[in-house]
């Protein structure tokens, strides 16, 4: 099973916008092969583990709320801008609750792949490879 956590990145503010840095060598524990923006969320949103692949997701705008399960039940965990979260292999996941206008950006250690081979997106089968 893999790991799952939240942490928080500094927001930093000034008269003419917000800055919010993710440091790749403090808050990403693999090797950066993609980065995409999620824009335009609808419920729910990319439910599925991975075999493979690790993300790290963090909000830039509005709120969202996304369901885990790390192998004992489904949570919730809201990302406002400055939340993030690593979400290791074998973490089931997805966004349930988009407010309009939010992004969440998202660091991945694989390259876009669109044949999903490393997804595990029936829930039941994701429960019994916990077990």
């Amino acid at each position: 099973m893999g790991q799952f956590k939240t942490f928080k990145l500094p927001v930093n503010t000034d008269p003419r916008f917000s800055l919010i840095p993710l440091e790749i060598i403090e808050h990403v524990p693999f090797e950066v092969k993609r980065v995409y923006a999620i824009v335009d969320g609808k419920l729910p949103s990319g439910s599925h583990c991975h075999k493979v692949e690790q993300e790290v997701f963090f909000c830039v705008r509005g709120a969202v709320v996304a369901q885990i399960d790390e192998g004992s039940g489904m949570k919730d965990v809201v990302l406002k801008p400055g939340d993030a979260m690593y979400v290791g292999t074998y973490i089931w996941h997805h966004f349930e609750i988009w407010d309009p206008g939010s992004v969440v950006v998202a660091v991945s250690s694989t390259p876009y792949n669109p044949k999903r081979e490393d997804y595990i997106t029936d829930y039941e089968e994701f429960k019994n490879s916990t077990k």
